[in-house]
């Protein structure tokens, strides 16, 4: 048996805005972008996974009235769980980053327990991190 990731989950607060930002700032590719009513889900990804996608949603994308403003209260709080990269050139990318206007939380540093990495966050306050490849 194999079993491998397909698609996280990630909320935000405007679509536009995180493509652009994943776009720009971390080089991913629309994958899939489908509406119903108000609401949107857009795949995002990269031809270095291929099958393995990151989906964008509002917090009220699919969920009831009451778990929508629960989710929108934990994005804007920024404690919704972080998301994590690898690089092969951790420097440039946090450069491309900054580039894009990400909010940096931390400019590229050896780790006392092993990996070389950044933090930063998107449009929404999700913490995204990146190491070293």
């Amino acid at each position: 048996m194999t079993i491998s990731l397909q698609y996280t989950h990630m909320t935000v607060t405007n679509p536009d805005e995180a493509i652009a930002f994943y776009r720009d700032a971390l080089g991913l590719e629309v994958q899939n972008d489908v509406s119903n009513g108000d609401f949107r889900w857009v795949t995002m990804g990269t031809l270095s996974q291929p099958g393995l996608g990151i989906v964008l949603s509002e917090p009220h994308a699919g969920r009831s009235q009451e778990d929508g403003d629960a989710m929108a209260e934990l994005l804007a709080k920024g404690v919704l769980p972080m998301i994590n990269f690898s690089a092969s050139d951790l420097d440039a990318t946090f450069d491309q980053a900054v580039t894009a206007g990400a909010e940096v939380l931390q400019e590229p540093v050896d780790q006392p327990w092993g990996p070389r990495d950044c933090a930063f966050r998107d449009p929404s306050g999700n913490m995204v991190r990146v190491s070293q490849a």
